[in-house]
């Protein structure tokens, strides 16, 4: 894909992606990294604006999101750090004004739905001022294949959602959430197991 063939060949945006995508402390105003978000900003523009549902609108979908099947759905508005750092499996829909800083990569399992309003971020600052004047760190965020993500969720850096689990509307994902379980609330909790034999599904 053109936009990977174009950071392979960067070796200045390579050492600071490398950093962001490890957990290191990085500078994400340097002017190769700058370049990248206005690239991105771009292909953004193109498919909130362009006609709806058009080979144009579909065509900058894929360039935006180069690691995620082909089959990807995104419904406009929609905003992201990269792209480049978003990875999705098949079957991936993801609806309108949904909201992904990926600098620190998003894993999306295949056949996942994710509703409107929908927020994750892999960006975090440092809470110390004089550290936070000087770089930001990210963390990946890892959703399971098959999960449903409810309306206006945000999920947090670092955090990982089992397969097949489902986050209740307006949720704040801060920890880890397993498998097969209904999660809700601010911070986020397991009500419910699903997908259990009978007699299994209470917590």
């Amino acid at each position: 894909m053109k936009r990977n063939e174009e950071l392979a060949n960067n070796p200045a945006l390579q050492d600071e992606v490398r950093r962001m995508k490890s957990g290191q402390p990085y500078d994400a105003h340097t002017p190769e990294m700058r370049a990248l978000r206005a690239e991105t900003k771009q292909l953004l523009k193109k498919i909130n604006i362009t006609d709806y549902q058009t080979p144009e609108m579909f065509e900058a979908i894929r360039e935006l999101l180069p690691n995620a099947a082909p089959d990807i759905y995104v419904e406009p508005p929609f905003y992201c750090d990269y792209g480049n750092f978003i990875y999705a499996g098949e079957g991936v829909y993801i609806n309108f004004g949904s909201i992904i800083l990926d600098g620190g990569g998003v894993y999306i399992g295949r056949k996942t739905l994710i509703a409107p309003g929908v927020h994750i971020f892999t960006a975090e600052h440092p809470t110390e001022i004089h550290e936070r004047r000087q770089f930001e760190m990210c963390r990946p965020v890892r959703i399971g294949e098959e999960c449903w993500i409810g309306g206006d969720v945000t999920i947090c850096p670092g955090v990982t959602i089992g397969d097949r689990t489902v986050i209740g509307a307006g949720s704040v994902v801060t920890r880890d959430i397993p498998a097969d379980c209904v999660a809700v609330g601010n911070p986020c909790r397991v009500v419910k197991k699903v997908n259990q034999k009978k007699g299994e599904g209470r917590c």
